[in-house]
């Protein structure tokens, strides 16, 4: 009778571990695939065609002067910390799109293959 006892509560307590366990996956299957789909839809809001922040300086705490482009109009705005304001609107002509942002992305990328061989070298090392 105890034995009976002790695997029908085994038993139970078995069934209890697979019903969390189960719960558990679907949340987090649920969560992986909300995740992804929040994911698209803002890379998609992201990569519009008509808006783009060509350049931010930051001028003081939370104050910043950025350029935008609105379809082929370019823009320079104010963004304080609760009001934006638009200052002037500038010809094409009047901004250098060359050079700086490749510049930017090389040493970037420049940076993240040093630290890349870095690690790479420690891991030979053990």
């Amino acid at each position: 009778m105890l034995s009976a006892v002790l695997t029908s509560g085994s038993m139970e307590s078995a069934a209890q571990f697979l019903t969390v366990l189960l719960i558990f996956l679907a949340v987090l299957a649920l969560t992986y695939f909300t995740t992804r789909f929040i994911g698209k839809y803002q890379k998609m809001q992201i990569y519009n065609r008509n808006f783009e922040a060509v350049e931010t300086y930051r001028v003081a705490d939370g104050k910043f002067l950025q350029i935008v482009r609105v379809g082929r109009r370019y823009f320079v705005i104010a963004i304080g910390k609760n009001d934006v304001s638009l200052v002037s609107e500038i010809s094409e002509e009047d901004i250098d799109l060359s050079a700086e942002n490749s510049v930017t992305n090389d040493r970037f990328k420049q940076l993240f293959e040093s630290a890349k061989d870095k690690i790479t070298k420690r891991g030979d090392k053990q």
